[in-house]
């Protein structure tokens, strides 16, 4: 599943949307590693993720993948 992000600023510059506020939601497996999916919302993520299996929900920036 994908995500649509809306950016008003995008239509004033012509489309152009700044990577560096591309932010995406995932879950960090209890390995270290991303789930292998995408999700449309923290909420989507959240149903996913099993905490008690020590994952845990994440924000990262699809440029530099640093935690937000």
């Amino acid at each position: 599943m994908t995500s649509t992000t809306t950016n008003p600023a995008a239509a004033t510059t012509g489309g152009w949307v700044d990577p560096r506020t591309q932010i995406e939601v995932g879950v960090l497996l209890a390995d270290g590693r991303l789930a292998g999916r995408r999700f449309a919302s923290r909420a989507e993520a959240e149903a996913f993720a099993r905490p008690e299996d020590g994952e845990q929900v994440v924000e990262y920036n699809l440029v530099c993948e640093c935690a937000v």
